[in-house]
C-alpha cells in the first residue's frame, strides 16, 4: 500500500501534525485577491484640508497601531494589517483561533471568489440583524491583488489532504482548519491553499501564515466593485474590466444562518 493511500485512509487526527504535513510541502506562487470597503481613506480626508495633512494624519494613525512582526517591516498596510500584534483576536476564523494568536492573510485566487466571500459576510450581518433594513444604495469596495511565493505550501484540495474535505469545508465548525494551521506553522509552512467555503463554485483561496510569503511589498492591481444587497440577494458590478455577479437567496444556503435569513424586511 502506498504512503499516500495509507494517509488518505488514516483518521483526521493523523493529518493534524507537523510530521505529517512537512513532507507534503511544495513550492507555490501567484496572485491572490482581497476586498476592502472603499471608504478606508475617505474618513481622514473629511477632517484634513490638504493631501499633505492627510498623509501626516495617516502616518500618525499608523504609528499608534499595535506593532508588526519584524518580517512585515516595509509592507503596505493593506498587506500587513492582519499580522499586527496587540489586542486578542476577538473571534476565531477558518485558520486562526480566537485570542493572542498569529495573524493570517486570507485571499482568493480569483477576484470573483473574493467578491463572493465579501457578499457572504455582508449578508451574514443582516442575517444576524433581522430588523435592520436593507441599504438603499450600493456599497463601494476595492478589490486588490498581491503576489505571493513560497517554497513551503500545502494544498487541502489535493491528495492526500483532500480525503478530509468535509472537515475543511464545514460552514461553521473551523476546529480542524485551525488545528491544521497550527501544525503547518510548526512545520514552517507559509501558505495553505484550500477551497472557498463561501464561493458557490468553491474556487481556491489561500491563507498566508506569515508576511514572508509575500513576493512584493504592495498591491499589484486594483478594481472597484459595487455591491447592492436586497430582498432578492446581492448584485455586484465592476466597471473596469466590466463584470457582474449575482447571488440569489439560495447562493449561500449551505450555511443555516443564511438559509434562515429574513429576506423581506
Amino acid at each position: 500500500m502506498s504512503s499516500s493511500i495509507s494517509m488518505q485512509d488514516a483518521p483526521l487526527s493523523d493529518a493534524l501534525s507537523s510530521d505529517a504535513l512537512s513532507p507534503l510541502a511544495h513550492r507555490a506562487s501567484g496572485a491572490c485577491w482581497r476586498v476592502i470597503e472603499a471608504q478606508h481613506r475617505v474618513s481622514t480626508m473629511k477632517i484634513t484640508d490638504t493631501q499633505a495633512e492627510q498623509e501626516l494624519l495617516e502616518s500618525l494613525i499608523e504609528d499608534s497601531k499595535p506593532r508588526l512582526p519584524p518580517e512585515c517591516k516595509g509592507l503596505h498596510y493593506l498587506l500587513a494589517t492582519p499580522f499586527r500584534y496587540g489586542a486578542p483576536y476577538p473571534h476565531g476564523s477558518r485558520f486562526r483561533k480566537a485570542g493572542l494568536t498569529p495573524g493570517v492573510y486570507y485571499a482568493s485566487k480569483h477576484v470573483e471568489t473574493a467578491i463572493a466571500e465579501t457578499v457572504f459576510w455582508r449578508l451574514l450581518f443582516y442575517a444576524d440583524s433581522p430588523r435592520t433594513p436593507w441599504p438603499s444604495n450600493a456599497g463601494e469596495y476595492t478589490a486588490f491583488a498581491v503576489q505571493y511565493a513560497t517554497a513551503r505550501a500545502i494544498d487541502l484540495t489535493r491528495p492526500p489532504l483532500d480525503a478530509h474535505r468535509e472537515a475543511w469545508m464545514h460552514p461553521t465548525n473551523m476546529d480542524a482548519c485551525q488545528a491544521v494551521a497550527e501544525a503547518a506553522r510548526a512545520a514552517d509552512i507559509a501558505v495553505i491553499r484550500y477551497a472557498s467555503v463561501r464561493d458557490p463554485k468553491h474556487r481556491p483561496n489561500v491563507a498566508l501564515l506569515t508576511c514572508r510569503a509575500f513576493a512584493v511589498k504592495q498591491e499589484t492591481a486594483r478594481q472597484t466593485w459595487r455591491i447592492h444587497l436586497g430582498a432578492g440577494g446581492a448584485r455586484t458590478q465592476c466597471e473596469m474590466p466590466k463584470s457582474s455577479l449575482d447571488f440569489g437567496r439560495t447562493a449561500f444556503a449551505d450555511d443555516l444562518r443564511i438559509a434562515r435569513m429574513v429576506w423581506d424586511r
